[in-house]
């Protein structure tokens, strides 16, 4: 099946980066929030990230011109009914995914494709409450969108080997890599990534060092592009302690278990860049 026609659902950080790349290879993109305000401040996040890149003589004012035409908001559902695969990218709630679903299935066309850009549900759970299990996968993207190089494609133990392979050849249209991941928590990276970055925390918690010296320490021992509170903060620690909670609940191992300052932090507000504060401070723009 080859896809033309991409829907995003949600215009928040991950799906504005999604509908953005869909845009920038020539795939036409509806992009759908529930709200114009929140429709309108992704459409401006693309835009000052396309600006930007213009100025920095990264992209050209052409490319820039050409993405920003081949993308349209919306808040409806019906703008979405000539889609050939919708990306859903929503809050990390199932009963509103599943909603989302609900709602959507009833105007696109029969063979379209929908995936889910969760990090932490079960895919074959999400596909089972549609009309199409067969047509459902995940495609989880990584942020920033737009930069990261890498998608997992997640088969449900129902998605067709005709969407899979749709899957794979769509995801490397949009300039990605594409690796097969298992529909189990965290997938591949962050059942690899969510145990690291929480023992960490434990270490921290246990007097290994400061922070600066444990994210030093990782990134010009190891090579990291980011320290591990430093990347916690990235990522925001309430989406962190949210995946633990799921795989921990999925594998009962210890080393999947939120640690208790994790879960202080989130219960204080102190969810990283997002909100200004985590393990370190940031000057809100």
């Amino acid at each position: 099946m080859q896809i033309k026609t991409v829907g995003v659902l949600g215009c928040g950080l991950m799906g504005a980066g999604i509908a953005q790349v869909c845009a920038a290879t020539g795939h036409r993109t509806i992009v759908r929030e529930v709200q114009q305000t929140l429709l309108d401040k992704g459409l401006g996040r693309i835009r000052k990230f396309l600006d930007d890149g213009v100025t920095k003589g990264k992209a050209t004012a052409e490319s820039r011109d050409a993405t920003l035409s081949n993308l349209t908001g919306t808040t409806t559902f019906d703008a979405l009914a000539d889609c050939d695969l919708i990306v859903e990218a929503i809050v990390e709630n199932l009963a509103e995914k599943k909603a989302v679903y609900a709602a959507l299935e009833p105007i696109i066309k029969p063979k379209t494709i929908i995936v889910s850009n969760t990090s932490s549900l079960c895919i074959t759970e999400l596909a089972a409450s549609t009309k199409r299990p067969d047509r459902f996968g995940g495609l989880h993207f990584f942020n920033p969108v737009p930069i990261m190089k890498l998608v997992e494609v997640i088969r449900a133990l129902t998605t067709s080997d005709e969407a899979y392979q749709s899957l794979m050849v769509f995801a490397t249209a949009l300039g990605k890599e594409p690796i097969t991941a298992p529909d189990r928590p965290g997938f591949i990276v962050n059942r690899l990534l969510v145990p690291y970055l929480l023992d960490a925390i434990r270490a921290y918690e246990h007097g290994l060092g400061t922070l600066e010296d444990i994210d030093k320490g990782m990134k010009l021992g190891c090579g990291y592009p980011m320290g591990p509170f430093t990347l916690l903060d990235f990522v925001g620690l309430d989406t962190t302690y949210y995946i633990a909670d799921i795989m921990f609940e999925e594998f009962r191992d210890a080393a999947y278990a939120p640690p208790p300052l994790l879960k202080r932090m989130v219960l204080a507000g102190y969810l990283g860049r997002k909100s200004g504060r985590g393990f370190y401070t940031y000057q809100q723009s």
